[in-house]
């Protein structure tokens, strides 16, 4: 009979524990969810910042998937400098259309080394990246461009002062691609 009893309690103490392990498994589960809930909630959070900021600096606000690019576009010579451009397409996720983005390469830290060739950063931006953007829409067409500093002019809207930034999967962004401000001086 004492080894009935044993067993019983055995049983209950397994039984105990393993409602201990259930029970701790979901805190854990719901401490995961709340903390999931928290980042995202900092990721729009962030998001919703920087519409702001692009507001802030009389630029328009997009971000989006890139589908294509990034691709070389020769430019015109200004004092010997070479005004080319990086070119990628991306699917925006306010309006859902494709956008032309047009960035000034002179404005990328990698653009005295690059020649004619898409410089760094903007030669690691890949189909697929996300991007958020801040800049002058076209007037004519679908497509963004002047996501760059403005060289510490008063923003406007012919002349905000843009940036573009990758978007991590985490919901962080990168610093600004095109925040070179070396080659100011052709515009002063």
């Amino acid at each position: 009979m004492q080894m009935q009893h044993k067993r019983y309690s055995l049983s209950l103490e397994s039984s105990a524990q393993q409602n201990n392990v259930i029970k701790t498994a979901k805190v854990m589960k719901m401490k995961k969810l709340v903390l999931t809930a928290c980042l995202l909630g900092a990721s729009f959070a962030a998001l919703a910042d920087a519409k702001s900021d692009c507001r802030a600096a009389a630029g328009s606000y997009l971000t989006g998937t890139v589908v294509s690019g990034p691709t070389f576009a020769s430019g015109q010579m200004l004092n010997g400098v070479e005004l080319s451009h990086t070119h990628v397409r991306l699917r925006a996720d306010q309006d859902g259309r494709t956008y032309d983005v047009a960035m000034d390469n002179v404005y990328a830290y990698g653009y005295d080394y690059a020649g004619e060739d898409v410089p760094s950063p903007l030669n690691t931006i890949q189909r697929g990246d996300r991007l958020q953007l801040c800049g002058q829409l076209y007037t004519s067409g679908v497509g963004i461009h002047w996501v760059h500093p403005n060289c510490g002019a008063q923003p406007t809207s012919r002349q905000p002062n843009g940036w573009v930034k990758k978007i991590y999967s985490d919901g962080t962004v990168s610093d600004n691609y095109e925040a070179n401000t070396e080659y100011c001086q052709l515009w002063q």
